[in-house]
């Protein structure tokens, strides 16, 4: 089988989570004996079709414009047996990069006219390849994709032999669902083997590709608002906010309970057995703790009793410290915050949370 992959994110690799589903999705075809080349349009010319079809009448099956999809990309296009669309979502469809290549496409059809099961249509110039539409999105639902399935079948119909989307997509990169990401990723190289032996992809498979990796919507919100709020805080685009490795900043006991747990390091806490209490102060002011044992962390509100250890600090104080914006030790030897209880806890946190 000859496989041509279409990459259409303007991103790069390290933050492309089309190009991550659609790499692991040609490892697989790959494994299974595929030719596959995969192709990022960003790197590429392709002009937008000016309607002049030319293709149809002075020069039958060739595009006026000289340029990378004339002569590269179409005639790789039409030798191969299986084409994958592969785009983020935007506004609910392809990208303007993707739908720019779908369009100039136009000279595989001839011009005159046909009916088919009650539908009119242009006639093949030469064989349209088999279609599998790959898309990945920011938003949790799976009905995002509702509207390009219904495009994709409509304009590709018994040619589209499968659709690949994952929602929630930027999930896939955070550390603390890595074990449901691997679960995806294999499962997306598991599509690309059967895609190979059958042309198809088992339900099977599908449901472990776009399995929920989040069951709880609200947390899924927490997360997002409080990414978006740091990035504009900070000044950061997404993409300086991975590069700088910035810390998310919790703006109440609420988002720093949920934040706390996803940066624990159950292997840097070991055997631990500790309940650590949080007393907050200043702009935010509660009380919060967390109780780690058996490499596991569970947050609770208010406070405990008979705490490990207990840090008394202004909520911004602690934040600062969080986020890496200030130097924990430095502000205990300045007084700035106060703890009572078991010191070497205080002293592992680093061992103990990651930022």
């Amino acid at each position: 089988m000859k496989v041509l992959a279409l990459n259409s994110s303007p991103r790069s690799e390290g933050q492309s989570k089309t190009k991550r589903m659609l790499d692991h999705l040609v490892q697989g075809m790959k494994e299974a004996g595929a030719e596959v080349e995969t192709v990022d349009l960003r790197g590429k010319t392709v002009k937008n079709c000016i309607g002049c079809y030319t293709c149809w009448t002075k020069t039958p099956g060739l595009c006026i414009h000289k340029d990378d999809m004339t002569h590269e990309l179409y005639p790789k296009w039409l030798q191969s047996d299986l084409v994958i669309y592969a785009s983020p979502l935007y506004h609910f469809t392809v990208n303007a990069t993707l739908k720019a290549f779908i369009e100039r496409t136009l000279p595989v059809l001839q011009p005159f006219f046909e009916e088919r099961e009650g539908r009119t249509n242009h006639p093949l110039r030469a064989k349209h390849p088999a279609i599998v539409m790959l898309s990945v999105a920011g938003f949790p639902e799976e009905l995002i994709f509702d509207q390009l399935s219904s495009w994709a079948h409509f304009v590709f119909r018994d040619g589209l032999v499968a659709e690949i989307y994952r929602a929630g997509a930027e999930t896939l990169a955070v550390p603390f669902f890595k074990e449901k990401a691997a679960e995806i990723f294999e499962a997306t190289k598991q599509a690309g083997r059967e895609l190979v032996a059958s042309m198809k992809v088992s339900p099977e498979t599908m449901a472990r590709i776009r399995q929920p990796l989040l069951e709880d919507k609200t947390a899924w919100f927490k997360m997002g608002n409080l990414f978006w709020k740091t990035c504009i805080a900070e000044g950061l685009t997404p993409r300086e906010f991975a590069e700088k490795k910035v810390a998310l900043r919790p703006d109440s006991i609420e988002t720093f309970m949920w934040t706390m747990p996803m940066g624990f390091n159950a292997k840097g806490a070991g055997d631990t057995r500790a309940v650590i209490e949080f007393k907050f102060s200043g702009e935010v002011e509660g009380s919060c703790h967390f109780r780690i044992e058996n490499g596991k962390i569970e947050a609770h509100p208010g406070t405990a009793d008979n705490p490990s250890l207990t840090i008394e600090a202004p909520f911004n104080v602690w934040m600062d410290i969080m986020t890496g914006k200030a130097d924990g030790q430095q502000m205990f030897m300045e007084q700035k915050y106060k703890v009572k209880g078991d010191l070497s806890l205080l002293m592992r946190m680093k061992q103990l949370f990651s930022r």
